[in-house]
């Protein structure tokens, strides 16, 4: 074998050796990147508590967010890694903005699917039955995350911004529990509030009981906010909403303290005196007939209905029993005799 021979034989084995060794670094690559991989999808996040979150911003594209997920600590992981990964998932240009709820144990993988899906963190508030507005107003205040517009208006100028100015807004507001995301506005939540209260209103004045006395839907809004605030009896809201619309009828007052507490404003201190049922103001019910001037409080559903249906009797007046519940009776001796047994503590003898 000529040396010429042996050189191109030599020449061919390290060509082989190296062939060799360059497909088993790229194997071992492969199998290194698809090992980091397959890590980086199963790992968990870096998520520190329950209930932490992250906010990606409109606009941001899939860089800027992989960039702001590295920057909140919650992955350091290489954006090349991320990239697979979502075009796997096939949403890579599908990420949508919004604030997402973080929890102990998810990988990138659900948090990638839930962007993907706008799987955006719901948020919830509740309006209750018997609320004034500024009571509303204090609790769209501290709902978390909620876009705050309102603190910077008066109430009458939230009602334009709600499309109602001639209004006052108590009442107004269909007390229930409202979801929001992160963007909305405390508007938002009284704009669809005020939607649900005139729909359900606007229904249930349509099915009406014809012989109420009340000639509009919001002197039923206004009474029925009476009744709410008169009992936490179901099933006495019927009987509260037939002594007022009988009293009504006939032209009598209504002597109603919730009313009277209400215009007293921040002059109630807890309790009720005989001077100020004497004191006159346009929501004093001992002083002045018919309905006060506005609603006193948000009512319910079940308190609207009763005053749209109210219940049948001859009932005129009513005294609380001590026990949550009342005694109605039709005469003024029967009801003195009631408010002897339970308010006086002297039984009739």
């Amino acid at each position: 074998m000529t040396r010429r021979r042996r050189q191109r034989g030599r020449l061919a084995k390290l060509l082989a050796m190296l062939m060799l060794v360059i497909v088993l670094a790229v194997a071992a690559a492969a199998v290194w990147g698809g090992v980091t991989y397959l890590h980086f999808t199963r790992a968990p996040l870096n998520v520190r508590a329950a209930g932490q979150t992250v906010e990606i911003e409109k606009g941001r594209g899939f860089t800027g967010i992989v960039r702001q997920l590295r920057d909140d600590g919650l992955s350091d992981a290489s954006p090349l890694l991320w990239r697979a990964l979502a075009v796997r998932l096939g949403v890579a240009d599908k990420l949508h903005a919004g604030e997402y709820a973080l929890a102990p144990g998810m990988t990138p993988t659900v948090l990638l699917e839930n962007m993907a899906a706008g799987r955006v963190l719901h948020r919830r508030v509740t309006l209750v039955d018997g609320w004034t507005f500024a009571q509303v107003r204090s609790a769209l205040q501290k709902a978390p995350r909620l876009k705050q517009e309102l603190a910077a208006l008066t109430d009458a100028a939230a009602m334009v911004k709600l499309g109602d100015a001639e209004q006052s807004p108590e009442g107004e507001f269909m007390p229930d529990t409202y979801d929001y995301v992160l963007g909305m506005s405390d508007l938002d939540i009284l704009a669809r509030a005020h939607k649900a209260m005139q729909e359900y209103l606007a229904k249930e004045w349509a099915g009406r009981d014809p012989s109420i006395p009340l000639q509009t839907p919001y002197q039923a809004l206004i009474l029925a906010s009476l009744v709410e605030k008169e009992t936490a009896v179901p099933a006495e809201r019927p009987e509260i909403a037939g002594v007022f619309e009988r009293r009504l009828g006939i032209g009598m007052k209504l002597d109603t303290d919730p009313s009277v507490i209400f215009g007293m404003g921040s002059a109630y201190a807890g309790k009720i005196h005989k001077s100020d049922l004497e004191t006159d103001t346009p929501y004093n019910t001992y002083t002045r007939a018919g309905l006060p001037p506005t609603p006193i409080a948000l009512p319910s559903r079940a308190a609207i209905r009763a005053v749209m249906h109210p219940a049948p009797g001859d009932a005129l007046y009513f005294v609380a029993r001590g026990d949550g519940t009342h005694q109605f009776s039709a005469t003024l001796a029967e009801h003195n005799a009631a408010v002897k047994k339970y308010i006086l503590g002297k039984n009739n003898r």
